[in-house]
């Protein structure tokens, strides 16, 4: 995540992020966004494995529909990803909406997005972005952090975990 606070203020969500801020307690973290979209078929997939997630106080989320007709770009990069239904309607919200970011935590959307040009972020860039924003300490973000593999479903390797937790120590 770029160290800056001009983030874009409007965030389209796949599941992972959503899951697992609140698996971690975190999704307030989001509030600050001035709008959240979710297309139809992430909250379903989130409705299914973590239903409270939707109901934190302090969040307003907009659901949304991807419109009508699909870019040729993002249905090949789709096949070539093979991306989910949540992620596909993701990134298709994404890009009727060039000036927001794409939260996902999938390795797939996210070389999808990237190749579609769309700004994508994710939990742990959540995280850290709380840090600067004052959300956060430096200490509550490294005890979360630390406490992922145990507390959320994110499937991450332990090194770049190591890797964040080693940066985040040296901010001062």
């Amino acid at each position: 995540m770029a160290r800056t606070d001009t983030m874009p203020s409007l965030v389209v969500c796949d599941a992972g992020p959503l899951i697992h801020l609140d698996e971690v307690g975190c999704l307030d973290l989001l509030s600050d966004f001035s709008e959240i979209l979710i297309p139809e078929a992430v909250l379903v997939e989130v409705q299914r494995h973590r239903p409270g997630a939707l109901a934190a106080a302090g969040i307003s989320f907009r659901r949304v529909a991807p419109g009508a007709g699909v870019p040729a770009e993002l249905e090949a990069i789709a096949k070539v990803f093979t991306l989910h239904t949540g992620e596909w309607e993701a990134l298709r919200v994404a890009l009727e909406h060039p000036s927001g970011i794409l939260l996902s935590d999938d390795t797939a959307a996210r070389l999808a997005a990237a190749n579609l040009g769309i700004q994508t972020h994710g939990t742990i860039g959540i995280l850290v972005r709380s840090i600067r924003r004052k959300s956060r300490t430096k200490k509550q973000v490294l005890t979360l952090l630390g406490s992922l593999p145990e507390r959320s479903t994110l499937h991450l390797k332990r090194s770049l975990l190591d890797h964040v937790i080693s940066e985040i120590e040296k901010i001062r």
